[in-house]
């Protein structure tokens, strides 16, 4: 959430900010956090004074006997039961206040381009060119059909629609390559980690998918839980209610994590194929470090170069594009996408995304670190990065690297996990 003081000094810039992420709900938000937060601020004052008021009247009533005794109790229960109803009424304006705070959104850079959707997003590079075939390519799925690598209408009539059983070199092919996207990023220092799928609606919160992202989330009502839609959440969520010493800062890691997402409100939207699944597997990278807005930009430089040098690897063609306004979720500040190329679609796909969020997460999270010596502690920086996500690479893979016979080649970086081999 946004520090509330910032919020008291410059509220223009906020609104400005929701409005950009076209939130304009969210936007009304800040005049009520206002409001909630002008309240408490009256309400303070006044129960600190009653609880002064009662703690001088506790060392009167030593000093009193008899009916000036019973007089002065009596005063003191009303004034207790007068404090109680203040400081109820003060818990109930924080509770207020600090879901309001929850709907406000990250106020996004300025550089973020102005725009309502993904069709304002700027391209910033692209690297590769589109193959060109001396066949008739095939789409992903076909190819995969063809093989008896890929199995739609069976996993339909299991677990319905945006489903998919994957068979054999399929299956070898997509561990593949998310091992070599984790032993990439170990290889630059990432701590490997295994999380929860299952977290709590308080991580959902604290990583800013709640409020707002109910819909798109499997529940567990019973037990309190969701299914994660990315290991974003519960790696981030890692160092919560922590402090921790700078000297301990960067923390730097890589989860490889199934993933599921109801995908509500894309009825009839890329339904053929594996563009547009409800489980997947992603491996994402997540960093958490000192507040530093300069540092928390060469981070977010370098996460994005992490997944393209991987993409690079694979030998895909593909491009970054900086996020407009309205294509920006509520949490973040910045983030880039990368759009690999998918010859069956005859344009470039969204494959990756890269997001910085300062000090939003944290200060939902509560993760903060202590400066070298010893003064106040700070809320940290956090950002993320989906280093790959399988099976949506798989189009790509499978589509850029088909030859005419129905075979694909293995890229060289994915070769020493295929036991060698340089064709499937």
């Amino acid at each position: 959430m946004l520090d509330l003081k910032r919020l008291r000094e410059d509220p223009d810039s906020v609104r400005a900010g929701a409005l950009k992420k076209c939130f304009p709900d969210r936007a009304a938000a800040v005049d009520r956090v206002l409001e909630l937060d002008a309240r408490v601020r009256e309400l303070l004052p006044r129960i600190e004074g009653m609880r002064a008021e009662q703690k001088q009247a506790g060392k009167q009533l030593g000093k009193l006997q008899g009916a000036e005794r019973e007089a002065h109790l009596e005063g003191q229960k009303a004034l207790k039961a007068d404090l109680q109803a203040l400081e109820q009424e003060e818990k109930q304006l924080q509770l207020e206040l600090r879901s309001q705070l929850l709907l406000v959104p990250n106020l996004p850079d300025p550089e973020v381009p102005e725009g309502e959707d993904d069709t304002a997003n700027v391209e910033v590079r692209r690297i590769g060119e589109a193959p060109a075939f001396d066949f008739e390519p095939k789409a992903h799925d076909d190819l995969a059909l063809a093989r008896g690598w890929l199995d739609v209408e069976r996993a339909a009539d299991m677990a319905g629609s945006r489903n998919y059983l994957l068979f054999g070199d399929l299956v070898l092919l997509q561990d593949a390559v998310l091992r070599l996207a984790i032993d990439h990023l170990v290889s630059k220092g990432f701590i490997a980690v295994d999380p929860p799928l299952l977290v709590r609606d308080k991580i959902m919160e604290g990583t800013g998918f709640f409020p707002g992202g109910e819909e798109q989330t499997y529940r567990c009502p019973e037990d309190g839980l969701n299914l994660i839609g990315t290991a974003e959440v519960p790696v981030t969520s890692i160092h919560a209610g922590e402090i921790l010493d700078e000297a301990q800062l960067p923390r730097r890691y890589v989860a490889r994590s199934m993933c599921f997402r109801r995908e509500a409100g894309t009825y009839g939207k890329d339904t053929k194929g594996l563009y547009r699944v409800h489980q997947f597997q992603k491996v994402e990278q997540v960093i958490v470090d000192v507040a530093d807005e300069a540092r928390s930009r060469e981070h977010h430089e370098a996460i994005t170069r992490n997944s393209e040098e991987v993409l690079e690897m694979l030998g895909l063609p593909y491009r970054v594009v900086a996020v407009a306004g309205g294509d920006l979720g509520v949490p973040q500040a910045f983030k880039y996408d990368i759009e690999c190329w998918m010859p069956s679609r005859e344009a470039f796909g969204e494959t990756h995304s890269a997001s910085r969020f300062y000090d939003y997460q944290a200060r939902r999270l509560n993760i903060r670190y202590r400066p070298e010596g010893g003064k106040k502690p700070l809320h940290c920086h956090t950002l993320n990065n989906t280093v790959l996500a399988s099976p949506r690479i798989l189009i790509p893979l499978l589509e850029v690297h088909q030859q005419a016979d129905g075979t694909v080649r293995v890229p060289e970086a994915l070769r020493p996990y295929l036991g060698g081999r340089e064709v499937l």
